[in-house]
């Protein structure tokens, strides 16, 4: 009797099968792990939130297991003749078994090492037992493989259950009418077979953007590839992220990137001498519960700014942002030299809403994501009782910043799913096409929502438009300046946005309550040869304005100031009474002199420290360079060995306890005060 083609004997059919497997088998290792930590949890984990972490961590086992067996997608969906090919799939059964056996002895290790890091095992590992010597390897294995014999058990029994579940469906191409070659010379059986081409090919060809988009974690341009750091958008606190993710995926993830590495510059007390981020409350005066407002917007370099610009282009600058330039003059503060943490909008974030400046990696990207954060959303909504939100108008899992708000203590996340649900505003017919919510429409949301939020608040907005493609709604083509930069356009286009929000916030009863923080996330498309150094790729604007604070107001041209410095400078003007940790200082209580910005050079793996009238270019063991910057805008001259030398060293060992501190705590998970 002929077989015929059926579905089930497909091979696309067993490939899913045996990914079936393979999710279960990790979902099994899930629960281990969580029964073998449960003192971690018993005391908070209820059954809704654990089914909640189970479902989330799909999505994370996705990546990983589709990275393990990308071989084994490629043997089941490439249109092979089988027959031709004798023992394929008992190669694919030794590969399917070993890979995912492999994936599960490190996800049932790291039931036994998550509670000494409190965290899934990353590549850093290679690093931490790199000079171990094989012998003693062997003799930390063999310890534990002897005390967790249950553990290993297991793994054998899933290494068995892989093998015995395995479906090669390597005969489904034989299966067709009784297909042999000769029948294929005659022309029989020739509709089955090209129904079985037609078949691979078409799974073949939509299984590769259905596996591009499962391990970048979204299918739009939008999305940025998940990571560690997406798991804190489903957790309440730090150890419940090793519910949710794995530790292929961790280390996966990892991989690349230049781990943390503690410098020995000096002793511990001299860099705790030197400088500290342990903020302890120095004076009695009451708390002040004003409202806390912070907008970060996307792009925004000073070059763009006309304010700053006052003598460019022999002061025939104009800029294109008329509302901020009438803000700074009428009653803002703000500052000559003011400059971002990072380059990208994952490194602005951490600097502006958490004082964590960014060195040699994004936090967002590192194992050190997972570590207990604070911010001010935290220290507001936890110690005063503030209610917390944060807002941007892209879709909610857009570019991680769910996760860290959420891992930073904002109470509330309002994005473009929030935005489309509500009736006063048009949903998607707002969206941009692209990336977002037009930032004027997202702005009047959120100062709508603002309208309905218990006081005090503590808010932060981070924009969209002025983003590639460049592009604004149509209704205002041809009314902003064009520019030299298509930028330019949105950016006037922003500026506009946030003149209308300000109209709509100052007929709230809750705006003169309220400190406002303006600044941007990076600079971007920079024109004039001062904004194109080192430096200048880090000028930003830090804007503060109190409505109700006349005091508050000025343009400091002396002071420097960077976004790590907002957080405390937010606090001290509340007159917070906490302690806390922040890399930054008060920018109106810290005496001139003890200003300072550091931050990192991706294009020469260096930091750059600017202090007093110079700016420093450190290796991370030489200072390479230095410049007066006040007087060289443009950084030509390098007067390194002409510097006085007791400046040099006391901007060289600050910087260096800044960076010996920073990397400790990152490494050791110390970034709130509980843990100091």
């Amino acid at each position: 009797m002929k077989r015929h083609l059926s579905i089930p004997s497909l091979p696309v059919c067993w490939l899913l099968w045996n990914l079936l497997v393979v999710y279960i088998a990790y979902t099994l290792c899930r629960g281990v792990f969580t029964m073998l930590n449960w003192s971690l949890y018993a005391d908070t984990l209820t059954w809704s939130h654990g089914l909640g972490l189970f479902g989330a961590g799909l999505l994370f086992d996705t990546p990983a297991i589709l990275y393990t067996n990308a071989v084994i997608l490629v043997m089941f969906l490439l249109p092979l003749h089988w027959k031709e090919r004798p023992g394929f799939y008992r190669v694919a059964r030794w590969i399917y078994t070993v890979v995912n056996s492999i994936a599960v002895y490190m996800n049932l290790m790291d039931c036994v090492y998550f509670p000494f890091t409190g965290k899934r095992t990353t590549a850093s590992i290679f690093a931490e037992f790199s000079n171990e010597s094989t012998g003693e390897m062997l003799k930390i294995f063999g310890g534990q493989f002897l005390s967790h014999w249950y553990l290993v058990l297991l793994a054998a029994l899933v290494t068995w259950a892989f093998w015995k579940l395995f479906k090669p469906g390597g005969d489904a191409y034989n299966r067709i009418n009784g297909y042999n070659a000769g029948d294929a010379g005659n022309g029989k059986n020739c509709g089955s077979v090209g129904k079985y081409y037609i078949v691979q090919v078409v799974s073949l060809v939509l299984a590769i953007p259905l596996c591009i988009g499962a391990i970048r974690g979204g299918f739009t341009k939008a999305t940025r590839p998940i990571t560690i750091s997406n798991a804190n958008q489903y957790v309440n606190r730090p150890a419940e992220t090793g519910i949710v993710l794995n530790t292929p995926f961790s280390i996966f993830r990892t991989m690349k990137k230049t781990p943390f590495v503690v410098p020995d510059y000096m002793s511990d007390e001299e860099a705790q001498a030197l400088f500290t981020p342990l903020h302890q409350p120095s004076d009695s005066v009451a708390f002040t519960p004003r409202n806390v407002v912070v907008i970060i917007l996307e792009s925004y370099s000073k070059q763009h700014i006309g304010f700053y610009n006052k003598t460019l282009r022999n002061g025939t600058y104009q800029g294109f942002t008329p509302f901020l330039d009438s803000l700074i003059t009428q009653g803002a503060m703000t500052y000559k030299y003011s400059y971002a943490n990072g380059r990208k909008s994952i490194e602005g974030m951490p600097s502006v809403l958490s004082s964590l400046p960014n060195f040699v990696e994004p936090l967002f990207l590192t194992p050190a994501s997972l570590n207990a954060m604070s911010g001010l959303a935290r220290e507001l909504g936890e110690n005063k009782g503030y209610t917390t939100a944060f807002f941007h108008g892209a879709q909610n899992s857009s570019m991680g910043f769910h996760a860290f708000a959420r891992a930073t203590g904002f109470q509330r996340y309002y994005g473009r799913d929030e935005y489309n649900a509500d009736p006063n505003f048009n949903g998607d017919e707002d969206f941009d096409g692209t990336w977002a919510i037009w930032d004027e429409e997202f702005f009047q949301f959120y100062a709508q929502q603002m309208g309905k939020m218990q006081e005090p608040f503590m808010t932060a907005l981070f924009s969209a438009s002025s983003h590639d493609p460049f592009a604004i709604p149509e209704k205002y083509k041809g009314r902003f300046p064009q520019g030299e930069r298509p930028l330019q356009q949105c950016i006037a286009y922003t500026d506009y946005a946030l003149k209308r929000f300000f109209e709509t916030a100052s007929r709230q009863p809750w705006f003169k309550n309220t400190l406002f923080v303006i600044t941007a996330d990076h600079v971007s498309q920079q024109i004039d040869p001062f904004y194109c150094t080192t430096l200048g790729n880090y000028c930003v604007p830090i804007i503060l304005y109190a409505p109700g604070d006349a005091s508050l107001h000025g343009y400091d041209e002396e002071r420097v100031v960077e976004q790590i410095d907002i957080m405390p400078t937010v606090l001290g003007y509340l007159h917070y009474d906490k302690p806390y940790i922040a890399f930054g200082c008060d920018m109106l209580g810290t005496p001139v002199d003890d200003g300072f910005a550091l931050h990192w050079l991706p294009e020469s793996s260096s930091y750059e420290y600017v202090w007093g009238d110079y700016a420093l270019q450190f290796d991370g063991k030489q200072v390479t360079a230095a410049y007066k910057f006040r007087s060289d805008s443009t950084l030509s001259n390098n007067v390194l060995g002409v510097m006085p030398t007791d400046t040099r060293n006391k901007m060289e060992r600050h910087m260096q306890a800044i960076i010996q501190q920073y990397m400790q705590r990152m490494t050791t998970d110390r970034l709130v005060v509980a843990n100091h």
